[in-house]
């Protein structure tokens, strides 16, 4: 039987795991900490409970797929349901509105509030449908780097199509272009915060995103996110996979031109392939030092990173569902400050998670669980955190106020910080940017470091700083494409 290591247990890793032992592979998963997940993580502060990472889950057929793949029913792993309404949109004038999964219900919402025509909606979601099936079989599913993914019949349709794309200019021109209302051009703008990008920088294409959770919709999973990983863990320990907890791999051992094993804890440890689910930059730096780091790896722009106050709240507040966001006034200003000056804007975005409004057991009675969030470069070295992060509690907290109408430092009662910093420390991240590199150019795509090395044989990349990218589905397809090109 042959061997395979992963190094880490994120999303990507645990999906080259499972399709490795699926395929009759002997996998050993390699993590530096004491549990599966990577930046899918949670935190206990007292009574509460809080999703520490991604909030939000959508394409859960592609895990339907996986468990398909292995003879396992994914139901029998984990439950969800969908969401009725998705998000919460809170704006400074008091305008509000609810983001619902029915694209008609959300144009009449948006109608009813004098906001934008219906028709135009509908339109936008659906030339965003369309966007998504033209590109997928090209940007997501296969691999840039092998000639065989532009040779079969599904690419040579697509690109037939190109025509049919939005592919000049930037998301907000696009979205300015098709919508009139300010408003709801900040709402499209947002979903470039999905992959970490600069909606201003950003490419057009990136209207294909709300295809995925207004046209396929948004889930929730019973027992939260967290549960995400733990469902794929026990698939891996059902395949035979084993897991090395506590366990800092230090180096990518190369023979000639083949990866033939790593070192553990000062143990070399034999295989036949090794396949890294840690950041792309920090595996050429401190697994691959004898590897000249490419240049794509090495300059490209890092996604955006974030601050996070885990608030354990003695209130329920009934405005608030799932998902909420507080918008900034000046949207343009904030991703200046973040991309530009590598700060954090005075009036920042405020996004709220409160799984408790669907797991009662996350927080005590009458209480929330909240995950407050805002926007954040990655760490170049040169903030001071301390102070952004004592100004970005200070401005969230007037903001809160202001539009709820309330004294919310009353009602905290446990608090912990999550910054860039941490986030390196906790999952390996370079600078703690979230998605690895930021897509804020039309060759974003194709700059993303492929799923495999040209220069070592046996050697495989996933995870969200490769390509297709961050994000639970997109680090789904990266574990999925990396092995792929093992057996191809």
């Amino acid at each position: 039987m042959k061997k395979a290591v992963v190094i880490g247990s994120g999303i990507a890793g645990l999906s080259a795991a499972i399709r490795l032992a699926n395929k009759g592979y002997d996998v050993s998963v390699y993590e530096s900490n004491s549990e599966v997940g990577g930046k899918l993580s949670q935190l206990a502060l007292g009574k509460y409970r809080f999703d520490c990472g991604p909030s939000l889950f959508t394409m859960p057929e592609l895990f339907e797929e996986l468990f398909d793949e292995c003879k396992k029913n994914f139901s029998d792993y984990l439950k969800y349901k969908k969401l009725d309404t998705i998000t919460n949109y809170f704006y400074e004038d008091g305008t509000r509105f609810k983001s619902y999964s029915s694209n008609e219900k959300f144009a009449q919402e948006l109608h009813r509030l004098a906001l934008i025509e219906e028709k135009t909606v509908i339109e936008y979601l659906n030339k965003s449908r369309k966007s998504y099936k033209l590109t997928k079989h090209v940007f997501l599913e296969n691999s840039l780097h092998k000639m065989k993914t532009f040779l079969n019949l599904k690419t040579l349709i697509s690109l037939i199509q190109l025509y049919k794309l939005p592919l000049f200019g930037s998301l907000n021109s696009f979205n300015k272009k098709k919508i009139e209302n300010p408003k709801i051009v900040q709402y499209f703008n947002r979903f470039a915060t999905y992959n970490g990008s600069n909606p201003y920088k950003a490419p057009s294409l990136l209207s294909l995103i709300p295809h995925l959770e207004h046209n396929i919709g948004a889930f929730y999973p019973t027992g939260g996110m967290f549960q995400i990983a733990m469902s794929l863990k026990k698939l891996a320990n059902d395949l035979g996979v084993k897991f090395e907890f506590n366990c800092k791999v230090t180096e990518i051992i190369i023979e000639g031109n083949r990866a033939i094993g790593i070192n553990v804890n000062s143990e070399f440890i034999a295989t036949d392939a090794v396949f890294s689910n840690m950041d792309i930059y920090q595996t050429y730096k401190k697994l691959l030092p004898n590897l000249i780091m490419p240049n794509n790896v090495k300059y490209e722009e890092k996604s955006s990173s974030g601050i996070v106050f885990f608030w354990g709240i003695k209130k329920e507040f009934k405005e608030l569902g799932l998902h909420n966001i507080f918008f900034a006034s000046n949207y343009e200003e904030e991703f200046h400050k973040i991309f530009n000056e590598y700060s954090i804007s005075e009036d920042p975005t405020i996004y709220i998670n409160i799984t408790s409004k669907y797991s009662i057991e996350d927080a005590p009675l009458n209480c929330e669980n909240w995950f407050v969030m805002i926007n954040a470069p990655h760490n170049d070295g040169t903030q001071d955190w301390d102070l952004m992060v004592e100004k970005a509690r200070k401005n969230i907290v007037h903001k809160l106020n202001r539009i709820l109408k309330v004294n919310i430092e009353d009602f905290i009662e446990v608090e912990s910080v999550l910054d860039p910093r941490k986030i390196e420390i906790n999952t390996s991240s370079f600078g703690g940017s979230l998605y690895g590199s930021a897509s804020n150019s039309k060759w974003a795509a194709f700059l993303r470091h492929k799923n495999f090395s040209n220069k070592v044989r046996n050697l495989y990349f996933c995870g969200g700083s490769v390509h297709p990218g961050g994000g639970i589905p997109l680090a789904m397809l990266s574990g999925k494409i990396a092995v792929d090109c093992l057996v191809d």
